[in-house]
């Protein structure tokens, strides 16, 4: 393929490229091996650390040049000198203190958990629903101690609509937040999303951007959808939130229908 027929395709992975159960569609499977073999830049764009995105990343055998994780403050890029062959090459992290101190009085039952530039989750009580291998559960106080390049918040007892309100009275400053399908918030350093890190990508790829195409399903990618939609194509699940599915150019079958396979599919 010559470069002028490249495309950019960032996929966001939970909800989109698998299912909530963390199984894939074969239809998906198939769809992205042949947007990879045809040569276009298939790469992941999560709010997952890198940890938890490579196992996904390697069972659809991409070699994507760089993986945008931490919805934005980490991005790998490929080195085939280090071990694994990915490095972290681009590193935004923030002081978590003041976050977590405006939060706790709004969710004084909340569990919460802090992510480092190395992948290193430390995290409260009641995390059982969050992947929490290379952590460690610690008093809330501890928290504090590190630079972190993720937040998360979380607080079961409240439906969706009641977090999406006490989020609004919280009146978050000096970061990036977006809140989940449940009583899940997940924040990161101040103007960080996966659209500033795609930006970034899209430079060192020498990609235009209207060959740009992301889709994905929550909040957190509401950034990257208008990002790619400025120029591009921006594809919304079929089961996103209406204000997820506002943004976008297209609007493809839910998850479990395999909707991305039909996004591909098209391209």
């Amino acid at each position: 393929m010559n470069d002028e027929n490249r495309l950019l395709i960032a996929l966001d992975v939970d909800g989109t490229l698998i299912h909530e159960d963390e199984t894939i569609g074969a239809a998906v499977l198939d769809a992205v091996t042949s947007a990879r073999e045809a040569g276009h830049e298939v790469m992941l764009a999560t709010g997952r650390s890198w940890e938890t995105a490579r196992p996904i990343h390697d069972r659809f055998g991409l070699t994507s040049k760089f993986v945008v994780c931490a919805n934005g403050a980490l991005t790998m890029q490929r080195d085939d000198r280090v071990e694994g062959g990915y490095r972290r090459e681009f590193i935004e992290s923030f002081d978590p203190t003041e976050v977590l101190e405006t939060i706790r009085p709004f969710l004084p039952s909340g569990s919460f958990m802090v992510e480092d530039a190395t992948g290193f989750r430390r995290y409260t009580a009641g995390m059982s629903e969050w992947e929490l291998a290379n952590g460690i559960e610690v008093p809330f106080e501890e928290l504090t101690a590190h630079p972190a390049t993720r937040v998360v918040v979380i607080s079961p007892q409240h439906d969706e609509e009641e977090f999406l309100s006490i989020v609004e009275r919280m009146g978050l400053h000096k970061v990036s937040y977006a809140i989940g399908w449940t009583a899940w918030l997940d924040i990161a350093p101040d103007g960080v999303n996966k659209a500033t890190a795609l930006e970034r990508v899209r430079k060192a790829t020498g990609i235009p951007r209207s060959r740009v195409v992301a889709v994905g399903d929550g909040r957190n990618d509401i950034d990257m959808l208008l990002w790619a939609a400025a120029e591009g194509r921006a594809v919304a699940m079929g089961q996103a939130p209406d204000e997820v599915k506002a943004v976008a150019t297209h609007v493809t079958e839910p998850v479990v229908e395999d909707g991305l396979a039909s996004v591909l599919n098209s391209l």
